[in-house]
């Protein structure tokens, strides 16, 4: 048999490529070439065939040397398409000559490997045999050549195997490992068997992977199974073998891990996996053998092996001594990987070796090498990495003590709970920070890494409190204790903020209203010499977990008020005391007017100091906003008084200055405290304590008589803003700034804000008809939900919803297409007018016409949320046409304009992620519109190549029944839509389209 045999199939020219590729092994080594422009070879002789080797030559040349970006794309693309046209199984094997260059034969070898596993179709099965001799062929060769080329070409024959496998190559595997056993070709035995190895390694990683049918994968996996015979007695002889080379027992390893992952009987590989152990001692073979045995023993299936499980526990434990040398000589990778063979153990089996009651002691002992595992010393990230790893087994061993029944959990608990007692001990000693000085030594990459690590360690111990219950806070308030209270022994402030931060990460999720030691724990708080950046954290964070609990308990507010204040002033304590005030606020505040005057001059001068960035400014005007709205009306306004009438005095400053820059941002920070102190802002009293939260809140007493303070307030600053306003109308920023007040004052005032509907909806339309944009459409949309249907303030509201609608509509008579977030937003006001007051569309005023042409127009834009929310407004109008005479007049007349622009859309206009949109729109006419959809269905896809040329008159004509069948089942037209817009794009049947 020759070394590199041609591999051919009949073709119309097959006698001329024979040919031709003769020739071009004689000619190729002499060729010169730089770009495609000067192949004149290529052009007189090639013309036959599409893609040749000396195309594959030159665009393989251009791709790793050509230094122009461009020529290197086109080269990949080209390339791409060349290995899995027909052509490819001639130049593949002419590319994995010797005298090419290992990248070439790289690509020649890819190649093949793309026609098997993709185009296997394409091969005769009478050609099975030879296409197989050849990769053998060509893997000896190259067993002692290029790495990279020997692993494409045993995936290639692994591809082949797995096509062929069991019917036309029964034991495939046996025949590989003969094959490769035998002398001859020139080649060592070593570099043969390493070869064969890999093949046996890339075998089961290319039946992962295959794009094999489901019923064909089944049958594979039974006959990989079976082969498994074959290669287990050669890993183990190789493996025991003294005399086996380091890299030999490597890629034994590999294979192993390879061969496991297919769900080999943990009873099976028992042999080897007790080799892998014998091989950790290794440095060479160390993380090979670790990740082998990771394999093995957390496959589902090896649970079933309770005796093979039970001996693997005793050589898991054996580790022990090499994990502490490691731990002493500083060798994380070691300690790592004791680790994750002692975690994947315990993890995978922790039922299944709790259950075997005979041998409790072992297992416990197994616990403990994980909790040393935990408790690793050093600092995460910095001095170990371990500790991490081992947090996941901790939840999973409590789920399975808890899900056992209450006689065998009671046992358990016995045993396991002070396990889990030091386990606490062990974390919030691991969650400790390190010295200020090495601490500051530390990257901030490092520190991130911490935090989320302190965040891990917090949900373990949220985690431990449901088996521990009400026991670990007492522990860890008895701790906490005699901490603070020992003069005699001073502790490190690292110690006080680690036993905080365990009641911090128990109080934020769990509810400890009913623990009889928070009274204790928040009369400890105040004793806490607080000296650290981070132990203050902590101590805010704490408090701000513990504000419900003093919702009900207001007596000790006044223990920890006064630490939150302080902090206030502190700019690196900016997030924490921030938060936990705004958190104390809204939970505690109709027990905070006592302390409301200190509150507020706090808040006050720390905003004037500008302490704190302008988001904790923001949560700060929301905490005041909470605080506010529990006092008497005269209160709320005194207080509102001093508390804005700076800004307001700063804004009328602002308000006469040359626009620039800088008093831009000024001016959006202090409209930015505004809206935040009026979204909370809240004076009508609900019932907190309502059993359903899901119902509405309960008023348990009607507002106080008179205007609302925020409505005060309001007016008194509405001329201002209107000058504000008419210097930066041209400014979107500001423009959104201003709505935003008015917008976060309606939702949270609702009927309430009444007394300023008329003067508002005036500013509004003024404001757009001088400048349009989308926050003042925003604005309309709330006023128009919530004040459209009452008849008191409808005149107002129709009035600025005819003049937004007139201007939108002048705005694409301009052409719309700059203006995406204007088309959004008008389109949602429209849905909004649809569903709130459909009468708004029976004046004479408002051309609905132009509306509905608008809409048509909306759907066709490029961008998808603008398509939603036009959608969204069909959706609203098409259930109208029977009770609003303008809307179904339109509708009559031009409804085949929106079934065209849908089906468009459908075709291939619009992303596929708009599909169920489109649907909800096709539902809407058939359940509304049925006899006309009927009509206009039929003409809109009469159009040849319309929506889409991929699309037959028949598919078209079965669509269209589909759908007109479809009247109540909204989700199977979403599902006929989808499979329709697959057909349009040419999808319908592809690997791509399974994941729609």
């Amino acid at each position: 048999m020759q070394l590199f045999p041609f591999f051919y199939f009949p073709l119309s020219h097959s006698s001329f490529i024979s040919c031709v590729f003769g020739l071009l092994l004689v000619v190729l080594p002499a060729l010169k070439y730089s770009n495609y422009s000067e192949l004149c070879f290529r052009e007189c002789c090639f013309q036959v065939i599409a893609f040749s080797t000396v195309e594959a030559l030159e665009a393989l040349h251009q791709l790793y040397y050509d230094p122009n970006i461009e020529n290197k794309n086109l080269a990949q693309k080209w390339l791409m398409q060349a290995q899995v046209s027909p052509q490819a199984w001639q130049f593949c094997w002419a590319l994995l000559s010797p005298d090419k260059v290992p990248e070439i034969q790289y690509f020649g070898a890819s190649a093949l490997h793309t026609k098997i596993s993709r185009y296997w179709s394409d091969i005769p099965t009478d050609q099975y045999e030879s296409l197989k001799s050849q990769l053998f062929s060509q893997i000896a060769c190259f067993s002692s050549g290029s790495k990279m080329v020997l692993t494409r070409l045993c995936v290639a024959l692994a591809s082949l195997a797995l096509n062929t496998m069991p019917e036309a190559w029964p034991g495939a595997v046996a025949e590989m490992v003969r094959v490769f056993q035998e002398e001859g070709g020139g080649v060592d035995g070593r570099a043969r068997c390493l070869a064969l190895l890999e093949l046996l390694t890339v075998l089961p990683e290319e039946f992962q992977t295959s794009r094999l049918p489901q019923y064909r994968k089944g049958q594979v996996r039974g006959a990989l199974g079976r082969e498994w015979g074959s290669v287990c007695p050669l890993l183990q002889q190789l493996l025991r073998r003294t005399d086996s080379p380091g890299a030999v027992k490597a890629r034994v390893l590999r294979c192993l891990s390879s061969w496991v992952l297919l769900d080999v009987p943990l009873s099976e590989s028992e042999g080897l996996v007790h080799d892998c152990f014998s091989a950790l001692p290794d440095p060479e073979l160390f993380d090979t053998a670790v990740e082998a045995i990771v394999n093995a023993i957390s496959q589902p299936d090896s649970q079933r092996y309770v005796n093979t499980l039970l001996k693997l526990v005793p050589q898991v434990l054996a580790l022990q001594e090499q994990l502490r040398e490691a731990v002493q000589n500083g060798d994380m990778e070691t300690c790592h990987g004791i680790c994750r063979i002692a975690v994947t153990l315990g993890e995978n089996h922790s039922r299944t070796l709790l259950e075997q009651v005979d041998h409790w002691q072992s297992f416990l002992a197994l616990v403990n090498m994980i909790m040393f595992c935990t408790g690793i010393p050093g600092h995460y990230p910095v001095n170990e990495t371990t500790s991490s790893l081992t947090l996941t087994f901790w939840y999973t061993l409590q789920d399975e003590i808890m899900s056992f029944e209450s006689d065998k959990q009671a046992v358990y608990l016995q045993v396991y709970r002070p396990v889990y007692f030091q386990l606490v001990d062990v974390l919030l000693h691991k969650a400790q920070f390190p010295s200020d000085q090495e601490y500051a030594s530390w990257s901030s990459d490092e520190k991130e890494q911490f935090r989320i690590y302190r965040v891990d360690i917090s949900d373990t111990l949220m985690y431990v409190y449901e088996m521990l219950g009400a026991e670990l806070l007492s522990n860890l308030y008895d701790k906490l204790g005699r901490l603070l209270t020992n003069a005699e022994q001073p502790t490190s402030w690292q110690h006080t903020e680690a036993l905080l931060y365990g009641f911090q990460s128990i109080a934020e999720t769990i509810d400890v209203n009913y623990s009889d030691v928070i009274p204790g724990l928040i009369g400890l708080i105040p004793r806490i010499n607080i000296n650290n950046v981070q132990l203050a954290d902590t101590v805010m964070f704490t408090i701000g977990a513990l504000a419900e609990w003093l919702a009900d308990h207001p007596v000790m507010l006044s223990s920890v008020l006064p630490l939150v204040l302080q902090a206030l002033g502190n700019p690196d304590l900016s997030v924490s005391s921030v938060s936990t005030l705004k958190k104390i606020c809204r939970e505690c505040k109709y027990d905070l007017p006592p302390y409301a005057t200190n509150i507020v001059a706090v808040s006050q001068e720390v905003l004037i100091k500008q302490i704190h960035k302008t988001s904790q400014c923001m949560w700060l005007m929301q905490a005041l906003g909470f605080l506010l709205s529990a006092l008497p009306v005269e209160d709320i306004l005194r207080n509102l008084h001093s508390l804005i009438t700076p800004y307001i005095q700063q804004l009328e400053k602002l308000a006469d200055e040359t626009p620039n820059p800088s008093n831009k941002l000024a001016i959006i920070h202090i409209l930015g405290l505004l809206s935040n102190l009026f979204t909370t802002l809240d004076i009508s009293k609900q019932d907190d304590e309502s059993a359903d939260s899901s119902a509405p809140p309960v008023k348990t007493a009607p507002p106080p008589p008179g205007p609302n303070p925020v409505v005060v307030v309001l007016q008194q600053v509405f001329a201002l803003i209107q000058t504000v306003l008419s210097k930066w109308l041209n400014d979107s920023q500001v423009v959104e700034a201003v709505c935003a007040i008015f917008e976060k004052s309606v939702k949270t005032l609702l009927h309430d804000f009444a007394p300023m509907v008329s003067q508002l909806s005036e500013m509004l339309g003024q404001m757009y008809g001088t400048i349009p944009q989308a926050s003042a459409l925003d604005l309309t949309r709330q006023m128009v939900h919530i004040f459209a249907s009452e008849t008191d303030h409808f005149p107002p509201i129709k009035a600025l919803f005819e003049l937004v609608t007139s201007v939108t509509l002048s705005i694409f008579q301009q052409g719309p297409r700059d203006h995406p977030d204007i088309v959004d937003s008008f389109m949602q006001l429209q849905a909004q007018a649809l569903k709130r007051k459909p009468d708004l569309f029976l004046s004479e005023s408002l051309d609905v016409k132009a509306v509905f042409h608008c809409g048509v127009l909306s759907l066709k834009f490029p961008e998808a949320p603008t398509v939603k929310s036009t959608c969204l407004f069909f959706t609203e109008l098409l259930p109208h046409c029977s009770d609003v005479p303008p809307l179904a007049r339109v509708v009559q007349e031009d409804g085949k304009l929106l079934v065209q622009a849908v089906l468009e859309g459908i075709g291939g206009g619009a992303s596929r992620s708009l599909m169920d949109q489109f649907a909800e729109v096709l539902f809407c006419l058939n359940k509304h519109c049925f006899s006309l959809l009927t009509v206009w269905l039929k003409e809109a896809l009469q159009p040849p190549g319309f929506p889409s040329s991929r699309v037959t008159a028949e598919q078209k004509d079965n669509f269209s029944q589909q759908i007109l069948r479809e009247r109540v089942n909204k989700r199977r037209v979403k599902d006929i839509v989808k499979e329709f817009t697959l057909l349009c794009r040419g999808l319908h049947g592809t690997e791509y389209a399974a994941e729609y």
